[in-house]
């Protein structure tokens, strides 16, 4: 059995973690405990499982849409957004719609192909766990998400933007310091 490796990022800091849910494919029967699902599987007995009082998730692939999930973001614990290859950028898209758009508080995790030099934009996206494809480490995501001491928009992440930064510390204007 595969044992997958699960990096939640926290605090400025990625950190191994155990990870309670079981990913349930469409063609398998439901185990007890926490599962993730796939959207298609969320559409037509989602219902049935939340009321169960199961602590649920939802995969989306690239395809699929995060609007499709509007309405039932609070009754989620964990949004797995599929990476199906290393260059396929759509996932970060989708986590800023459902983080800055539509308000998803719960967990945001990368799966598939997600390697650790992806960690600085995954964060900054809003992604806030991750299961590295390439054997990196908790502290391979932290040097890799915090590379760059400055960032230059604003995003999920909620990052002070250079700008913001320079004009806080207020410089005298040309003119107050002497000009010509």
């Amino acid at each position: 059995m595969l044992i997958k490796m699960l990096i939640k990022w926290r605090d400025g800091a990625a950190r191994a973690a155990e990870d309670p849910f079981t990913f349930v494919g469409d063609d398998q029967g439901v185990p007890p405990g926490d599962i993730i699902i796939s959207l298609q599987r969320f559409m037509t007995e989602g219902r049935q499982l939340l009321a169960q009082c199961r602590t649920l998730g939802v995969r989306l692939s690239a395809s699929d849409a995060p609007e499709d999930l509007a309405g039932e973001l609070d009754r989620l614990a964990v949004i797995e957004l599929e990476f199906p290859k290393f260059r396929d950028g759509r996932q970060y898209s989708a986590a800023r719609i459902m983080r800055e758009r539509m308000g998803f508080k719960g967990e945001l995790r990368a799966v598939g192909d997600v390697l650790r030099e992806q960690a600085y934009q995954m964060v900054r996206c809003g992604f806030d766990a991750f299961e590295p494809a390439d054997g990196s480490t908790a502290a391979d995501w932290t040097a890799s998400a915090l590379r760059f001491r400055h960032v230059y928009q604003r995003a999920a992440d909620r990052r002070e933007p250079a700008f913001a930064q320079r004009t806080d510390r207020r410089e005298p204007a040309f003119a107050e310091r002497g000009g010509f």
